[in-house]
C-alpha cells in the first residue's frame, strides 16, 4: 500500500526541517545551471530558494505523493511560473529525460531501498559537471526511534505492525563513499546533530508522527487503534524529551549530507 502523507503534520515543524535543506543548497558550488531536479520534493518548500539560487533554470520537484504534490501546487502555481514544474514519480525507478545539472533530495531517499543501484544510477544520469546533492536523517539510534520498536512489540497489534516497512538505517557516510567515489569527480560527505529547539505540547512525538513514526501508524486498520498506538508512544517518549524551563524542547538529530560532483 503507498503510504498516504499528511501535509499539515510534516508542515508542523518546517522551521526546523528547513535549516539542513539549506545548509546542503548552500554547498552546492553549480553556477551554470538549466535544469534542477528536487527528489522528494514534498509540499514545495524549497521551490523559492532553487528559483533565487539559479533564476534561469527550470525546476522540477519530483515526489511520490499525490498529495504533498497537491500542496506545493496550490502554493507555487498562483505565480505562474513557466519554469517550474511537477512530476509525480517513483523515486526508484525515476530518471531525468535528458542529463540533469543538479539533482538535489532533501531528506527524501532514506525512504527509498537500493542505495547500492540507487545513488549510481542517479550520479550517472548528471551533465558532465552536475551535482547530486542529498540530506538524510541518521537518527535511528536516538531513543525517539529506538523506542517505537519497544512500543510495537508492546502493542496488542504488534503481529501486524511487523510486517509495515518502517525507516530503515542509512548507510554509514565511509559506506556512501566508497559507493559514490568510483562515479564522481569530487565528493563531499560530513554529518550534523542539530539541536532543535520544537514547540508544542510532547514536540519530539508530534515529530515522528509525521516522519518515522507513520509507516507504522499506517499499518493500523483503525483510526482508534492509531491513537491508542500513538498515545502508547508519546506517554513514554515524554519523559526522555521533557520541556525545558522556557517551555521548548530540545530534540538533537543528527543528518548526513553528501555532495557529488560527476
Amino acid at each position: 500500500m503507498t503510504a498516504i502523507w499528511d501535509p499539515q503534520q510534516y508542515l508542523k515543524f518546517s522551521g526546523p526541517r528547513l535549516r539542513p535543506a539549506l545548509d546542503l543548497l548552500a554547498q552546492i558550488a553549480a553556477d551554470d545551471v538549466r535544469t534542477v531536479y528536487d527528489l522528494g520534493c514534498g509540499p514545495g518548500n524549497l521551490t523559492n530558494f532553487f528559483k533565487d539560487r539559479w533564476p534561469e533554470a527550470d525546476i522540477i520537484g519530483v515526489d511520490a505523493s499525490e498529495e504533498m504534490l497537491t500542496r506545493a501546487r496550490e502554493a507555487h502555481d498562483d505565480a505562474h511560473d513557466p519554469r517550474v514544474k511537477w512530476q509525480q514519480a517513483d523515486l526508484t525507478k525515476w530518471r531525468p529525460d535528458v542529463p540533469a545539472d543538479v539533482l538535489y533530495s532533501n531528506a527524501a531517499l532514506q525512504w527509498v531501498d537500493g542505495h547500492e543501484t540507487l545513488f549510481p544510477g542517479l550520479v550517472s544520469s548528471l551533465d558532465e559537471g552536475g551535482v547530486f546533492a542529498a540530506q538524510m536523517p541518521r537518527n535511528h539510534k536516538a531513543p525517539s526511534h529506538a523506542l517505537m520498536h519497544d512500543v510495537i512489540e508492546a502493542s496488542p497489534w504488534a503481529d501486524t505492525i511487523r510486517g509495515a516497512r518502517g525507516l530503515p538505517p542509512v548507510m554509514e557516510p565511509e559506506e556512501h563513499y566508497d559507493l559514490l567515489r568510483p562515479h564522481v569527480s569530487q565528493l563531499n560527505i560530513w554529518e550534523s546533530e542539530f539541536l532543535q529547539v520544537l514547540e508544542g505540547d510532547n514536540a519530539v512525538a508530534e515529530w515522528t508522527k509525521g516522519s518515522a513514526l507513520k509507516p507504522y501508524l499506517d499499518a493500523l486498520e483503525t483510526e482508534d487503534q492509531r491513537q491508542v498506538f500513538f498515545d502508547d508512544y508519546a506517554d513514554r517518549l515524554r519523559d526522555i524529551y521533557p520541556k525545558r524551563p522556557d517551555g521548548k524542547t530540545l530534540f538533537p538529530f543528527r543528518r548526513i549530507f553528501i555532495v557529488a560532483t560527476r
